[in-house]
């Protein structure tokens, strides 16, 4: 039979009860304050159940079956709002009073409706014609912070053995401080070009895009010997439907409706370190 992993930064216990009645489960878990596991649920229910869940502001998950976090192999993360808290771009156009003008491109091709993610970020990028390189290192130092749950997640993952990536269609000044500030096995973005300590509007070399991101998950992932239901993938914008269509575990993290729609689990209220509630764990 069937799990359901219910999480949410306050759970109210009346939810619960009707979620657990509804779902006809077998039993009700307590895991932690803010997690339940609704035990040997009927699949029939499956929909009305989750619909139920999303109406009360719970993140629910449906698990066939709760494996262990060490049989898993990969751990892919996008960058920006999904592992940190801004878009980088759009903090950087800040630097020239372009925000707003740039955001506005960002948002339409996260949310899908720029197909093109390199002509996108072309666009973007030109715009960010003659910053200086010392905003990014601001943008970095006051304004980029990692979202909730993020160190534990990549901590945890760790230790049961996961390789962890990140892949992002930002930029490698702030892919490389993360790497090796949390210690990540890899990571891929594109290179802002600079010339006189400025930017110059342009991005040297191939750009990172949804299908650079799903190559390169999918290359550690064969390196790894990782089966789809071996690979975690963490993303909010459609550029990561690609990586995410790689993995069993595809988390929509806060993100775009488009998005929301394909994964097949989602982080809506809780923090990145909820995904780790849908495994067993070494003690």
């Amino acid at each position: 039979m069937a799990h359901i992993i219910l999480q949410a930064p306050r759970l109210a216990a009346a939810d619960i009860e009707r979620l657990a009645a509804v779902a006809c489960a077998g039993g009700v878990q307590e895991l932690a304050p803010t997690v339940v596991r609704l035990l040997d649920v009927d699949p029939d229910c499956r929909d009305e159940t989750l619909a139920l869940a999303a109406a009360a502001r719970m993140d629910a998950a449906w698990l066939d079956t709760v494996r262990r976090l060490g049989d898993c192999r990969v751990l892919a993360m996008d960058m920006d709002s999904t592992l940190v808290n801004i878009e980088c771009i759009d903090e950087i156009a800040d630097a020239v009073g372009r925000k707003a003008e740039v955001a506005a491109i960002t948002e339409a091709s996260m949310r899908g409706e720029i197909k093109d993610f390199s002509e996108s970020l072309r666009r973007r990028v030109a715009l960010l014609r003659g910053v200086p390189e010392t905003a990014l290192e601001q943008v970095f130092a006051e304004r980029l912070r990692l979202n909730p749950g993020a160190e534990r997640l990549i901590e945890v993952v760790r230790a049961h053995g996961l390789k962890t990536i990140l892949v992002s269609g930002g930029f490698t000044f702030f892919t490389e401080r993360l790497r090796r500030g949390l210690a990540l096995d890899e990571a891929h973005a594109n290179v802002l070009e600079v010339a006189g300590g400025v930017l110059t509007g342009r991005v040297l070399g191939d750009i990172v895009d949804g299908a650079a991101k799903a190559r390169h998950v999918r290359a550690l992932a064969e390196s790894m010997g990782a089966a789809p239901e071996q690979i975690i993938v963490l993303g909010d914008g459609s550029n990561d439907l690609p990586m995410m269509a790689q993995a069993y575990y595809s988390v929509a993290y806060r993100a775009k409706p488009v998005v929301r729609a394909q994964a097949r689990f989602a982080l809506d209220h809780s923090p990145l370190d909820a995904v780790l509630n849908w495994f067993r764990l070494r003690h």
